[in-house]
């Protein structure tokens, strides 16, 4: 059965000319990040923050930067720096031989803040990440509308506490608390010209394909974001997700797998087809 599923997304990716690759956090926890929605599993990643009782929609929320903003930056700052400690896992590789070898290519839509695309070699022009980039940083106060790269903060961490302990990060314009910018929850503040400047060039780049084909990976039901997006283009859709892998999309394939163990099953059939593959 799972071969038969492998064969078909290996004729869906020959058929295709572009291919939209669209991404949740179950590809980051495929690159052994942890997933911090659920309580539980942040609560065991943050200590500090299980027994303030707080829930990652109170942590992830620009209200708690406003009342606590080391306690913010110590979940935010640990964040960032093992995401930039981070490799992303081998479906990355997968994807981006995949890419290089279709006419047009592909186009990255994330909800994932990590950056993980990037490190792995996909051009950045690529890439829409729809709900901001933990590598960029904006005003708490909105003095303008402007963001910037995260590269000079160095986080410190005290991990039992869950507080950064060196300087907080601040506007370089006007002096005031920086946050990530990053769509949390509860925000209207976000900055978002960085990723409506990401999405046009993907507007213009499906405009040229003629056979789109969504592979979905790793993308879940509970902030639906990026499988909204994908089903609404009403293409063909190869969904890989280990706990909700089912799509009503003709010709859809739905893989209950992990990422790397669905993207390895994926390259064997596509070479086999005589897809050319490293």
């Amino acid at each position: 059965m799972v071969t038969s599923a492998f064969d078909r997304c290996a004729r869906l990716i020959a058929d295709a000319d572009g291919l939209l690759i669209t991404a949740g956090a179950g590809l980051g926890v495929d690159s052994g990040l942890p997933d911090f929605r659920g309580s539980e599993g942040m609560w065991q990643a943050y200590p500090a923050l299980g027994k303030a009782g707080l829930h990652f929609q109170e942590i992830a929320n620009p209200a708690a930067f406003a009342a606590r903003p080391r306690l913010a930056w110590g979940f935010y700052g640990h964040r960032l720096d093992l995401y930039r400690r981070t490799e992303p896992g081998p479906a990355f590789a997968i994807l981006l031989d995949i890419a290089r070898r279709l006419p047009d290519g592909a186009f990255i839509f994330t909800s994932n803040v990590d950056g993980q695309f990037q490190k792995a070699g996909f051009d950045a022009q690529r890439i829409v990440e729809c709900h901001g980039s933990i590598h960029h940083l904006q005003c708490m106060k909105g003095c303008n509308a402007r963001t910037w790269p995260a590269d000079e903060f160095q986080p410190e961490i005290d991990a039992e506490a869950c507080e950064l302990t060196n300087a907080l990060p601040s506007c370089p314009h006007c002096g005031a608390l920086a946050r990530p910018n990053i769509l949390m929850f509860g925000d209207w503040d976000w900055i978002e010209h960085r990723t409506q400047a990401q999405q046009t060039r993907l507007a213009a780049w499906k405009r040229r394909v003629d056979r789109l084909l969504v592979l979905e990976i790793g993308a879940g039901t509970a902030v639906p974001s990026v499988r909204l997006f994908g089903e609404q283009l009403g293409v063909p859709i190869i969904r890989i997700n280990l706990r909700d892998a089912g799509t009503a999309h003709e010709p859809g394939v739905s893989l209950a797998l992990p990422a790397t163990e669905a993207m390895r099953g994926i390259a064997r059939a596509l070479r086999e087809r005589g897809f050319p593959m490293d």
